[in-house]
């Protein structure tokens, strides 16, 4: 097989400013990948350095190894070439890129979306998050009360920044009552700022708060001294974590997990634990975001998926949203493969 690598840079219409400081443009790599007979399938690797410590240059570097795996592959199946890989590199950020890339070509190759390979009766929408970007109350205030217009009834916000309180109680006054609301502090706190911070904003009335200290033992402690529900993102990545049952609740995501196929592992090992799981984005292109919703849509079918965080390419300016949200939950593209155009 032959692999083609391209960057990509996406621009966001506004920055998004978390604990770790602010994205403003979005760079990716897009992957292709073609067989000998001509059929393609394509990819995306989505590293995010503030957040997951991975840069660009370093999933560039281990695709370099892979295009050498994917030249001599042969005959060899679609999970022995994922084997290969990672034995080349064991980078998650990168074998998502080619894991992706396989299951789309697979796809088009049987005429049948992926959730339809990956699930005998998948999920047709899941339900999605809409995330406040805005910093000043008012206008966080705006785009809280225009989510729920469209429909969402679940909103997300950064916390862990100046101004929390203030930002948190303005969304929850203009998003109503009946909307789930969610904040993220990406892992800002330490336990006793967790347990103050919490306090102070639980009268909003949270669903969840995601990421409010980093690592598990931290994150059992805040949890038998706050009352609201936790989830982990970044400490997902611990060894250990998945099936620890720490939280109430376990973020996954493409990249981190290696693809489509390591994610499904990701949710089984979670949902034994007997946390809840959910499927988000780290702001991911078209193939990213596509791949989870076909994730999510088999997950879907197997037991009950809180409103997952992949309402993301509305946030960016200068492309076609191919996965728009309406009503709140976002429709699996149903056309073979992944079911979108790459970048």
């Amino acid at each position: 097989m032959r692999l083609s690598v391209e960057r990509r840079s996406l621009r966001l219409a506004q920055p998004l400013r978390s604990s770790y400081g602010s994205v403003g443009e979005r760079e990716l790599l897009a992957v292709s990948i073609t067989d000998d007979a001509g059929a393609s399938g394509h990819g995306e690797a989505a590293p995010l350095p503030a957040y997951d410590g991975v840069s660009l240059e370093r999933v560039a570097r281990a695709l370099e190894r892979y295009r050498r795996v994917l030249a001599g592959s042969g005959k060899l199946a679609d999970a022995q070439v994922i084997q290969a890989c990672r034995d080349a590199d064991a980078l998650p950020a990168a074998l998502a890129a080619i894991d992706l890339a396989l299951w789309d070509r697979a796809g088009r190759l049987r005429g049948m979306p992926v959730a339809a390979l990956l699930h005998h009766s998948p999920a047709s929408e899941v339900p999605v998050n809409a995330t406040i970007a805005a910093l000043d109350r008012a206008a966080a205030a705006e785009q809280a009360a225009a989510a729920v217009r469209e429909g969402f009834d679940c909103v997300k916000l950064k916390v862990g920044i100046e101004g929390d309180a203030a930002r948190v109680a303005a969304v929850r006054a203009a998003a109503g009552a009946g909307v789930a609301l969610r904040v993220d502090a990406n892992g800002a706190w330490n336990v006793e700022q967790a347990v103050a911070a919490i306090e102070t904003l639980a009268p909003a009335g949270l669903e969840l708060v995601e990421e409010p200290v980093h690592g598990l033992a931290h994150i059992r402690e805040l949890k038998e001294r706050v009352a609201v529900r936790l989830a982990i993102d970044e400490t997902a990545a611990q060894s250990g974590a998945l099936g620890a049952g720490a939280a109430d609740a376990v973020c996954l995501k493409i990249s981190r997990c290696g693809g489509i196929s390591g994610l499904l592992a990701a949710a089984a090992v979670v949902r034994a634990s007997g946390a809840e799981l959910y499927v988000a984005s780290t702001l991911d292109g078209p193939i990213g975001t596509a791949a989870a919703l076909h994730a999510a849509a088999a997950l879907a079918a197997e037991g009950p998926l809180p409103h997952c965080g992949l309402a993301t390419l509305r946030l960016f300016t200068g492309i076609e949203n191919q996965l728009p949200a309406r009503g709140g939950r976002i429709a699996v593209p149903s056309a073979p493969g992944l079911g979108v155009d790459p970048l």
